[in-house]
């Protein structure tokens, strides 16, 4: 298994990149790449081109996967199947850099679901019946059957629930308590509380 944290969105509306937002100690990235490493695992960088030369000066040049120019998508999906492509046989962890309030605990607890069986392709939380696609475990067979739909045109929706949709996955509802490591910064008004 590897671990893959995706930093390659926009962040428009943060008005810079999320992944090199500063922590007490670190950065997003940085967390969440040491959240994942605590499950004894690899952990690779998610980035789009124009952040890799960039994340390549903070962060070990062999750990960033760029996106792959050969699929024609956008959003976490263009991070996780870029990741596919260049860890073929590996399982992936995913884990959002903005959701700086994850903690490794929960991870962990979504790892346990996976060792305890092969049965799905995929593992992820709901939060009020509705999935949490960022914070996953997406196995290398469903995710092959992910790029041959997208390879016959039928994926016809590109998005990582839609992803989920047609995968044989493992849906496991979070706890109230669980609630708060769930949440998505995407603008300097989420970080104030506004």
């Amino acid at each position: 298994m590897t671990g893959i944290v995706l930093c390659g969105g926009q962040s428009t509306r943060m008005g810079s990149d999320k992944g090199l937002l500063p922590t007490d100690d670190s950065t997003w990235a940085k967390a969440a790449i040491n959240k994942l490493a605590a499950l004894q695992i690899p952990v690779s960088l998610s980035v789009n081109e124009r952040q890799y030369y960039i994340y390549a000066a903070a962060f070990s040049e062999t750990a960033i996967i760029p996106d792959n120019d050969s699929l024609v998508l956008h959003g976490p999906l263009l991070g996780v199947l870029s990741a596919h492509l260049q860890h073929p046989l590996q399982n992936l962890f995913v884990l959002a850099c903005d959701m700086p309030l994850m903690e490794t605990s929960v991870l962990r607890d979504l790892y346990n679901h996976y060792l305890q069986t092969n049965a799905y392709n995929a593992f992820v939380f709901t939060n009020d019946e509705e999935p949490e696609p960022l914070c996953g475990i997406y196995c290398a067979r469903g995710l092959a059957i992910i790029l041959d739909m997208y390879k016959t045109d039928a994926l016809t929706r590109h998005s990582m629930k839609f992803m989920l949709e047609n995968l044989n996955t493992r849906y496991i509802a979070i706890t109230k308590e669980q609630k708060k490591h769930f949440k998505n910064f995407n603008a300097h008004a989420d970080l104030n509380g506004e």
